[in-house]
């Protein structure tokens, strides 16, 4: 590909998303990572873009928030679901380990059941933070990053957000939706900081309810895969809880009744 038509390709991710990393251009454009920070190089020369640490944004253009409702707002749906689903997940907790604990609705639903487990949590989530303040011997570690207050979470788009400091046993994540193409989420920055929290974890254990079974909503996080364990409640479907079964991931089911 010549340099014109990568420009070109910069220019239109960038339109779309107003940033883009070097890691992600490499992906996508058949270049070496030195020829594209040339080209970014150019690029913000000739007054197109502006080069910030690990990418480029358009000029004047501030790092979007991700979508999707803050946790606060989205308790309120399925209550009773992610209660039993968060009460499951914590009991697969040992005392003294490590864990990660993405935002997330589900996932603050385990914290009142980690009280007295002497754990070392990493979370980028300020409302986990809170609700695990009052415990004594429960350690907490966060991630670099803006805050998004919408979300009330710590997020970057760059790879050196500080996740590689660290690493747990087990990390605990939710998922936009749940298809045959895997775990799905709505925005590319949550996307990236649920791939580096669970770069650093031995198992990955998510947390849905039923209704997340569903048609694809978003991009894949990653396939499921026999080193998974799924949380989810007593009224998934027989074929959804098959397709789980069938990717080799442990499938954990709770009474909601």
């Amino acid at each position: 590909m010549h340099a014109v038509e990568r420009e070109r390709t910069i220019l239109s991710i960038l339109g779309k998303r107003g940033f883009v990393s070097i890691r992600e251009l490499d992906r996508q454009l058949t270049a070496s990572p030195a020829t594209l920070r040339r080209d970014l190089d150019r690029l913000e020369i000739a007054g197109r873009i502006v080069r910030v640490h690990g990418g480029a944004k358009m000029p004047g253009a501030a790092m979007r928030s991700p979508q999707g409702v803050r946790v606060s707002e989205n308790k309120e749906r399925n209550t009773a679901a992610e209660a039993a689903i968060g009460k499951a997940a914590a009991r697969l907790c040992s005392p003294g380990e490590s864990i990660i604990m993405d935002a997330g609705s589900a996932t603050l639903q385990m914290c009142p059941h980690l009280e007295g487990l002497h754990l070392e949590v990493v979370t980028n989530s300020l409302d986990i933070v809170s609700a695990l303040l009052a415990q004594s011997t429960t350690r907490i570690s966060m991630p670099a990053g803006a805050l998004y207050r919408k979300q009330n979470i710590l997020l970057s788009p760059f790879n050196d957000d500080g996740t590689s400091h660290y690493f747990a046993s087990k990390v605990f994540v939710g998922a936009a939706s749940v298809s045959p193409l895997g775990l799905m989420q709505t925005d590319l920055i949550l996307l990236q900081a649920e791939r580096r929290l669970m770069a650093r974890a031995s198992q990955i254990i998510i947390l849905v309810d039923s209704a997340k079974f569903r048609s694809p909503i978003g991009e894949a996080v990653c396939p499921l895969s026999a080193s998974m364990t799924v949380i989810t409640d007593d009224a998934i479907s027989d074929p959804h809880a098959k397709f789980v079964e069938g990717s080799g991931a442990r499938l954990i089911t709770v009474s909601i009744t």
